[in-house]
């Protein structure tokens, strides 16, 4: 007989331990950033206030994320330890094979750079330093790919969220510290998610899930740099947990498992009642949160305030747990997506302008849904009457399961039904059609610049999770569907929801260019690891099944074993292409050598167009001087009387005037140029059929001079 009080000497179970460390992670990141962004806004992020603050909130979120946490499901130590196993090889293996993509050409040294600046000045926008040019002039442009001019300053574009965490590593090491964050936020997505299975699935099929994921190469290739989309998984994943431990707290024993409680009714417990609340609340954040780290978050948490208001609606017709639950969770949600969208507004608003187009629309069928959930919740007991009849519906289950089924069959026959193309209209289009008829020319495919590939996106995650994974969760998602429906599943509800409106919004639109591994990092956030969830519940469903038909021990571990094999070894192929091909590497001392022959008070003036793109805001944030492009002109050179003009504004404050551009002979008739930077280094595949298999050459050049005295006449 229980005593009603938990034993706090005695040793933690494996379930509780795997329940700890698949949710702290998540914890960390929402603590870091919610201390993190104030600072920001305030231009005081620096790390004698920061970490402080940091610790401070990690802190007390994992008190009360952790406070009277039931376990994640009965757990031996071997499958806690596969768990830890497969993370620490993750972080270990992608550390050792990190990227170093510090020149700007794609997202993730934009990101990079961002950080960079964060680690160093702790304040935002960037300043142009026109000063140090002798003022502003019609010639002089601070803008480069990936940084906006606004309101007299530099803007980086995304999000802040990542480059925030990115620069701890920069505090601890500098820059080579930054670019060893991304294969530890990889371990900790690794620990996330085996959580969630082992929450959803059991344990034992975790150690399986965080090894079929860690080998993913989507996943393996955004741990090694710095994207946005892992910290947005961690996050997303880490408030699922959370709520699934909220919601667990009410079902919780007095001695810590789960079940009904003879002594105590959990209704007459108000200590475990505040702790889930507690716990619905900071899932709430933590699930808001990822839009300050995505602006595609928002898309993502769409499904968890739809189900805030479902609890809202089931307390108002008497479910007390719902009652206990909607109210935090939404008022989480509503705080942590308050925090982003504020950052995105006051921070990245250039950004914004820039994703309209897909921004606007997002926001109002945000608003929309929000207020018909809370009109729906307000409504719920009139409501009622009716949704009881809709669910009498004659085999209601079997049909919301074919729908689910009907889906699927219609993403993968989508290349034999439809070409999906845009038209070039803009710049941007235009620029996005050149690109893509450049990889079509190497791909040797017919050249159409307004083809996206985008009817090829479920085949994306067959590349990937292979064609077993990909049927075994789409079994599950057919098979849970028609439980829900049922009644008979509704832990499922929420990571179903989120799973299916993701997966299928991202699939439909995945609104990228379309090559790879580029455009796989849009699967990230919620589709691969939502699916690989989803397969190895399937996996269980079939031994449960193998089980009821009168199949013994040994047909059964025959079977998980089978499954096991065909859910690791296509990714596995699949990743062998490129797994073991580091890219960009080079990439750091390349540009501390640039940096190191760059005079110490140097204002540096950028003179050809790729130069500009790729190395101004390398130049003023890693190198630490005043950087700036010319305007270039058809021939991809300034006019020699900007240059002239410019270099002597320079010499009048006291100032060296340097020229960067990327060829010698662009830089000649200035003076005697040098070469700085001459990186030859492997890049990502671009590949648009088929999967990544390699990596492509990749050269960068920097000629420096600086102009002779009478060219500045």
């Amino acid at each position: 007989m229980t005593t009603g009080r938990l034993d706090r000497t005695r040793r933690p179970s494996a379930g509780r331990v795997l329940a700890v460390v698949s949710v702290v992670p998540a914890l960390v990141l929402a603590g870091w950033l919610l201390a993190g962004l104030p600072l920001l806004l305030l231009g005081w992020f620096r790390p004698l206030v920061a970490v402080p603050l940091g610790l401070a909130a990690v802190a007390l979120l994992c008190r009360y994320g952790l406070r009277r946490l039931p376990e994640a499901a009965e757990a031996t130590a071997w499958q806690v330890t596969g768990v830890v196993a497969a993370a620490l090889a993750s972080g270990i293996f992608n550390g050792l094979l990190h990227g170093e993509q510090l020149i700007v050409r794609r997202d993730p040294a934009t990101y990079a750079q961002y950080g960079v600046w964060l680690a160093r000045h702790g304040s935002l926008p960037i300043p142009f330093q026109e000063g140090a040019f002798g003022g502003a002039d019609p010639a002089l442009h601070f803008d480069s790919v990936g940084f906006y001019a606004s309101g007299g300053a530099v803007v980086p574009q995304f999000m802040p969220g990542a480059p925030m965490l990115h620069v701890v590593g920069a505090w601890l090491a500098d820059v080579a510290g930054l670019l060893l964050v991304p294969p530890v936020l990889g371990a900790a997505a690794v620990l996330v998610l085996a959580g969630v299975v082992a929450r959803l699935a059991g344990a034992r099929w975790a150690p399986l899930a965080a090894l079929a994921f860690a080998v993913c190469l989507p996943i393996l290739y955004t741990s090694r740099t710095t994207f946005s989309e892992i910290p947005s998984l961690v996050l997303l994943f880490g408030g699922l947990a959370l709520l699934h431990d909220a919601e667990a707290r009410l079902r919780l024993r007095a001695d810590g498992t789960g079940g009904e409680d003879p002594v105590r009714d959990p209704v007459r417990d108000p200590v475990r009642v505040r702790a889930a609340r507690a716990g619905a609340a900071l899932a709430g954040l933590v699930f808001g949160l990822a839009v300050l780290v995505r602006i595609d978050g928002l898309r993502d948490v769409l499904p968890v305030l739809v189900y805030a208001g479902l609890l809202i609606a089931l307390g108002r017709l008497g479910n007390r747990d719902g009652g206990r639950l909607g109210v935090p969770l939404l008022g989480g949600l509503v705080a942590g997506a308050g925090l982003g969208l504020a950052a995105a507004y006051l921070l990245s608003r250039p950004y914004l302008d820039y994703l309209s187009d897909s921004v606007v629309p997002l926001l109002a069928i945000c608003g929309a849904v929000g207020v018909l959930t809370v009109v729906a919740a307000a409504l719920a007991p009139r409501l009622a009457a009716p949704l009881r009849r809709v669910a009498r519906v004659p085999r209601l289950p079997e049909i919301a399961a074919g729908l689910v089924a009907l889906v699927a069959a219609a993403f993968a026959a989508r290349p034999w039904l439809e070409t999906v193309v845009r038209p070039p209209v803009t710049k941007d289009d235009r620029v996005t059609a050149e690109f893509i008829k450049g990889v079509q020319r190497i791909n040797r495919l017919p050249l159409d610049g307004s083809r996206l590939y985008y009817e090829n996106s479920a085949h994306w995650v067959i590349w990937y999770i292979g064609l077993p994974a990909a049927l075994l969760a789409t079994l599950a998602a057919v098979v849970l569907t028609r439980r829900l429906v049922r009644g008979t599943a509704p832990g499922w509800l929420l990571p179903l929801a989120v799973i299916g409106w993701t997966t299928v919004t991202t699939l439909y639109r995945p609104g990228i260019t379309p090559d790879h591994p580029w455009a796989a990092r849009r699967l990230v956030p919620v589709v691969i690891p939502g699916l690989i969830l989803l397969a190895v519940w399937g996996l269980r469903w079939a031994r449960d099944r193998a089980r009821a038909s009168g199949y013994g021990p040994g047909a059964r571990r025959g079977l998980v074993t089978a499954g096991a094999v065909l859910l690791l070894v296509p990714p596995v192929i699949t990743s062998g292409g490129t797994a073991f091909s580091p890219v960009d590497r080079g990439e750091l001392a390349a540009v501390e050598n640039m940096c190191a022959a760059l005079p110490p008070r140097a204002s540096v003036l950028v003179v050809e167009r790729v130069t500009a793109a790729r190395f101004t805001q390398v130049v003023r944030g890693v190198c630490g001087l005043p950087a700036a492009r010319l305007t270039i002109y058809g021939s991809d050179v300034p006019r020699a009387a900007d240059v002239a003009r410019l270099a002597a504004r320079v010499r009048a404050t006291g100032r060296v005037p340097v020229l960067l551009a990327a060829e010698s002979r662009q830089l000649s008739g200035y003076g005697t140029p040098v070469h700085i930077m001459n990186l030859r280094t492997r890049q990502d595949d671009r590949s648009l059929v088929d999967a990544p298999n390699g990596t492509w050459s990749l050269a960068a050049d920097v000629w420096m001079t600086v102009p002779r005295a009478n060219t500045d006449t």
